[in-house]
């Protein structure tokens, strides 16, 4: 299941977006961290959904940025 879904990042303000890209990018920050020092991750597939709700966050900025609304 996704974390977030790229309809509900559309509707997010500029603001909230990037607030949730910082709680995104901490989150997957800790579970690497966790992992490269030989603990367990309770939920292995939690790494790549946090990447692919980052990477659709930034993709969401760069086509607003971009002032096109691709769909």
């Amino acid at each position: 299941m996704a974390i977030i879904k790229t309809k509900d990042v559309r509707g997010m303000k500029a603001e909230e977006r990037l607030k949730r890209l910082g709680e995104f990018r901490l989150e997957l920050a800790k579970l690497k961290g966790s992992s490269a020092v030989g603990a367990s991750i309770k939920e292995p597939g939690k790494v790549k959904e946090l990447r692919k709700a980052i990477a659709r966050i930034l993709t969401v900025n760069k086509e607003e940025k971009k002032g096109g609304k691709e769909a």
